[in-house]
């Protein structure tokens, strides 16, 4: 269990940093710290990868990381999708059949008097029928990429993940009703108001390994930071685990390390104290 702020002693051998961006890197305004950019430059320099990891979109962390253009390693849609200088370094799209049933379940909730909309994220774009401004103000900041279609159900494209924006409590209100997912889909409440279900076996610990995997990185390399159950599993693939102050108790629980608050620019505060005293 992660205790109070605290790095360990140094020289730290790193070589993969994977950060969270909402309630993690991000501050109280939803923007990146400026004082990120010249942290990233000094880890690249030292052959450090820095990787945001987020159920954004990859069009929308390629638009928010653009000035590293092709140095960008990215991990989005929540695991789903892994890539690095514009190429993708690995994808577990949803099986064929699964998206259209999420629609309906949704769909029902919808009209049984449940405030709730849906995203299909495709590899090209993400996708949505509901066009109301309410809904929209809540998914354009996270699809750079989106498109408005007649029937989510007929969209044509490699699905990764179909993201459920709840206005209630989406933990307590859409939950049980996709819950019966479970048994063959990935179902994450990623924070109180969206559910993320993916392909089976598709979490962000799963690919952090694949990315450690293709760089050469074991996890006594690599750094992570999050705060929301959907960064649970990444906490399990890294010996430096990071939950933030603010942090879901289950993830400061499985956390060995706790970094200070996102609105205290934590993950700039503790990344200083790492690189430190970097290994010659």
């Amino acid at each position: 269990m992660a205790d109070a702020f605290h790095v360990p002693a140094g020289p730290h051998d790193i070589r993969l940093v994977v950060c969270d961006m909402d309630g993690t890197l991000l501050d109280a305004a939803k923007q990146i710290p400026d004082a990120l950019w010249p942290l990233v430059d000094r880890m690249h320099q030292q052959g450090i990868v820095f990787a945001p990891a987020s159920g954004r979109q990859h069009a929308t962390l390629t638009r928010q990381f653009a000035r590293l253009a092709g140095e960008l390693v990215v991990i989005a849609e929540n695991g789903s999708y892994v890539g690095r200088g514009g190429a993708e370094v690995s994808s577990s799209p949803m099986p064929g059949e699964a998206m259209p049933g999420i629609v309906d379940i949704v769909r029902r909730h919808a009209g049984a008097g449940y405030d709730v909309g849906a995203v299909v994220c495709g590899k090209r774009s993400a996708y949505v029928e509901r066009t109301d401004d309410a809904f929209l103000g809540k998914v354009v900041p996270y699809y750079a990429a989106l498109e408005t279609v007649d029937d989510l159900r007929a969209v044509d494209d490699e699905i990764l993940k179909v993201a459920v924006y709840d206005f209630g409590d989406a933990a307590h209100d859409l939950y049980p009703a996709l819950a019966g997912l479970e048994d063959r889909l990935q179902v994450v409440v990623s924070d109180r108001h969206w559910i993320d279900i993916m392909a089976p076996g598709v979490n962000k610990g799963v690919a952090v390994r694949r990315l450690q995997e293709a760089l050469g990185v074991s996890p006594a390399q690599t750094v992570v930071f999050g705060d929301y159950l959907n960064d649970l599993e990444m906490m399990d693939a890294s010996e430096l685990s990071f939950a933030m102050a603010n942090a879901h108790p289950r993830v400061a629980e499985r956390a060995r390390y706790t970094a200070p608050a996102n609105t205290e620019a934590g993950v700039v505060v503790t990344l200083r104290r790492l690189l430190e005293h970097p290994v010659a």
